[in-house]
């Protein structure tokens, strides 16, 4: 059996195969995602309009790679129910509950997490329910035996455990982060499922794109000899920015520092990071509106030190023939909705973080050396606040 064109007992003893399977698997993955959602459609529909009708803003949340996940849903959410919708993660609900919570609004808490074990995971939803008026609870979670999939509340609470595929058993997230992705469009898009099959289709012809054809184009990036990169992204796909930036930094174990912004934040001082050991990858809008400021960004580039080398992800895009190389996803008949965009661009920055780890002689499924990171989180106190 292969997965990434590689052989499983290969994978096996570079202490690599659960992730190349958890990246390979993905298309999989998102249609066993769909259909358990269609299934236990009805009883999410029926918690989120009962709750539409109370609260008065949305805050989508997580930690590390689950928070990311807000970043991408929290403008297709506001653009969806024109509710105040804000990304805010569990890490600073728990440290600061009082900037995002007060007893004079309602809010839906929209929970994202892989295992539900991190501390913050329970602490953050208890807050809510201790500082707000009332709060909903919409929990998403990978692993049905763990805190979060049980969490009670004496304010309404509604489950959706992914499928058990997505309970990634390597360091990194990698399916668990855009399954749980997908369910996130699914709900803001729960009144339009025939934009979400079409959609899904266009994603799933994307992802078998990129883990086929792209996947030994993005092996020679990654064997390129970089020591740092940049991500570039904005809107939805800041989330992707930050995800990738993440990924490639944990899965290298520290030895590639990176970083991600937007393309107009990134000329207010970040751009001095570029030197000629810099990998930036740049991922594309398909709105024109957005794809002006991602050209001038990159005519921008032109100026300072320059990059080792610069990749771009999206569907076909002017700007890119100015660059060395895009993988592009673009389909002939339609394209894919910009609030979709992030579930497969993620794609080649799990391939290049990947093989960027097997480059450097580490193991994806666990790539830190010293144990400083470690699939859940370890050691973090949870104290008791005055409401």
């Amino acid at each position: 059996m292969k997965y990434l064109d590689q052989p499983e007992t290969f994978l096996l003893g570079k202490g690599a195969l659960y992730t190349a399977k958890e990246i390979a698997g993905q298309p999989s993955l998102w249609n066993q995602t769909k259909s358990k959602f269609s299934n236990e459609f009805s009883s999410i529909e029926n918690f989120l309009t009962f709750a539409y009708k109370e609260v008065d803003n949305i805050i989508i949340t997580g930690a590390g790679t689950s928070a990311f996940i807000g970043l991408s849903l929290q403008g297709s959410f506001y653009a969806q129910t024109n509710i105040i919708t804000r990304a805010i993660a569990t890490t600073d609900i728990v440290s600061h509950p009082q900037h995002y919570l007060n007893t004079a609004h309602v809010p839906l808490i929209i929970s994202f997490a892989r295992s539900g074990n991190s501390p913050e995971s329970c602490a953050a939803l208890e807050l809510a329910d201790a500082f707000s008026k009332k709060c909903f609870h919409l929990i998403i979670t990978c692993d049905e035996k763990g805190a979060l999939a049980k969490f009670k509340s004496q304010n309404p609470v509604c489950v959706f455990i992914l499928p058990e595929a997505a309970n990634d058993k390597s360091l990194a997230m990698t399916g668990s982060y855009t399954a749980m992705l997908l369910t996130g469009l699914l709900i803001s898009h729960l009144n339009n499922t025939d934009l979400c099959n079409i959609q899904f289709d266009l994603l799933i012809n994307a992802a078998e794109k990129i883990l086929g054809e792209d996947a030994q184009i993005i092996q020679k990036v990654a064997e390129k000899d970089f020591h740092r990169s940049v991500f570039l992204g904005s809107g939805a796909l800041l989330g992707t920015a930050t995800e990738a930036a993440l990924k490639l930094q944990e899965l290298t174990d520290g030895q590639i520092i990176c970083k991600a912004d937007t393309y107009l934040g990134f000329r207010h001082g970040p751009k001095a990071v570029i030197d000629e050991n810099t990998l930036v990858v740049y991922f594309f809008s398909n709105n024109h509106y957005v794809q002006q400021y991602e050209h001038d960004l990159i005519q921008a580039m032109r100026t300072g030190n320059s990059a080792m080398f610069q990749l771009a992800v999206g569907e076909k895009h002017q700007a890119a023939n100015q660059l060395q190389l895009q993988i592009n996803f673009a389909d002939k008949m339609h394209a894919i909705a910009e609030d979709f965009l992030p579930v497969c661009s993620i794609l080649p920055a799990q391939l290049l973080s990947f093989y960027k780890s097997l480059q450097l002689g580490l193991m994806p499924d666990d790539p830190s050396v010293s144990g400083a990171i470690s699939r859940v989180v370890q050691g973090v106190n949870i104290y008791p606040v005055n409401v």
